[in-house]
């Protein structure tokens, strides 16, 4: 502003002018009207600054207004994915390591190797099995074979051994009787002849008969002891023959017995073709798991990942189940634990903005996968009871999966745990 110069007093009704430095003087005369002017050009001015820093303070107030309803988003977020904990499933010594930490391997890669000559020992001894079960199943279906074409023969011949020697027991029989006949008719003739030998013999002690009598009766009585005897073996022979034929018959019978058994004989051995069989299928089941147990010495990766908390060294005796290092796979995704007020909206695959802490200037994209059906208190270990004691109302919060888009980017590398702040456009 100028400076206030003084000037004489004027009559009120009179314009008040004042000198103004000009050209000719020291001061010439100005109309006050432009004074007015001046200062109301600068409160518009200040007016005008003011409507213009409301305007934009209303621009943004209603922008972010518009954002906020739009969108949500939470710094109770992390990243998460699955780990992958390596384990033996043999109990042997560490022949081979090819693994270090935060090294990155592919599916499929060559991680550990373990001792394997006792399980390749193992492996032979199952084969040898396998070949001794094969082996006797083969007999099994020959004899099988055997059985079967002899067993019809062998009824047939049974029943003919069977019908001859009955056929001898008859004869036998028949001669054993004629045998007793001749037996008692010599008995007899020999008693009389012994009698005829004792009279004559008397007689002739009176001279009653002559001696040639006598002598003819006693030949005649040592005949008839002679005839008896043999009578006696020839019965005895009979009966030996006769016993024999009865053990012949009982042979016939037991073999007809055993070959009318035949159908059993050949269940038996097709019993033992099944047996024989099963054998074979447990010695392959056993030769399978040798080789199993033989592929488990070497450990493969079963995903791309990371080596991480890697927990063996070469020439470690791990046992089984012992963890040796984990893997953790380049798939990973948010956990993202919203209050249950700011779900209303949102929906899977809306889009998401995700800003990671530890890396504030590099933005990510994904989606919204699924919306936990249930609060992250309720999955607790200790889930709350509300129904006892005092009741306070607190907002819970539910966890929602968020999947990224982006590609694995090498230069911004991502873990479990990280802190991340996502941001779910949801209007």
């Amino acid at each position: 502003m100028s400076d206030v110069v003084d000037a004489p007093a004027h009559d009120a009704r009179t314009p008040i002018t004042s000198e103004l430095p000009d050209g000719d003087g020291p001061f010439r005369d100005f109309d006050s009207t432009q004074h007015l002017s001046a200062a109301s050009r600068r409160r518009w001015i200040k007016i005008g600054v003011i409507g213009a820093a409301v305007l934009i303070v209303a621009a943004v107030a209603v922008h972010y207004y518009l954002y906020a309803i739009a969108h949500e988003s939470t710094d109770d977020a992390f990243i998460e994915g699955n780990i992958i904990s390596m384990s033996p499933k043999l109990a042997s010594y560490v022949t081979g390591l090819h693994i270090d930490d935060n090294r990155r391997v592919k599916q499929g890669d060559l991680l550990v190797e373990l001792d394997p000559r006792d399980f390749e020992a193992r492996l032979a001894h199952a084969r040898a099995n396998l070949a001794a079960a094969i082996a006797k199943h083969r007999s099994a279906e020959i004899n099988v074979k055997v059985v079967d074409t002899t067993s019809g023969a062998g009824v047939d011949q049974a029943n003919a051994a069977l019908e001859a020697a009955r056929r001898q027991l008859e004869e036998t029989r028949s001669r054993m009787e004629q045998a007793r006949a001749q037996v008692a008719a010599a008995q007899a003739e020999a008693t009389r002849a012994d009698e005829d030998a004792q009279r004559y013999e008397r007689l002739l002690k009176y001279h009653a008969v002559a001696r040639q009598e006598r002598d003819n009766a006693v030949a005649a009585d040592q005949a008839a002891t002679a005839n008896l005897d043999a009578t006696r073996q020839a019965q005895q022979a009979v009966a030996d023959s006769s016993q024999r034929a009865q053990a012949q018959l009982g042979e016939a019978k037991a073999r007809l017995s055993s070959a009318k058994a035949a159908p059993n004989r050949v269940a038996f051995s097709r019993a033992q073709v099944a047996t024989s069989a099963a054998e074979i299928a447990q010695a392959e089941a056993e030769v399978r798991q040798a080789e199993l147990d033989l592929s488990y010495t070497k450990i493969y990766a079963p995903q791309n990942g990371k080596i991480t908390r890697k927990n063996v060294e070469l020439g470690n005796y791990v046992q089984v189940g012992q963890t040796l290092f984990s893997i953790v796979p380049d798939r990973l995704w948010v956990i993202a634990n919203f209050k249950e007020t700011q779900l209303r909206h949102m929906r899977p695959g809306q889009p998401v903005t995700i800003a990671v802490d530890a890396y504030p200037d590099k933005e990510f994209h994904g989606h919204v996968d699924s919306i936990q059906a249930g609060s992250g208190a309720r999955f607790s270990l200790l889930p709350p009871e509300n129904a006892t004691g005092n009741y306070v109302k607190v907002v819970q919060r539910v966890p929602v999966k968020i999947v990224f888009d982006d590609p694995p980017d090498p230069s911004y590398p991502l873990g479990p745990g990280m802190s991340v702040e996502p941001v779910v456009k949801v209007r």
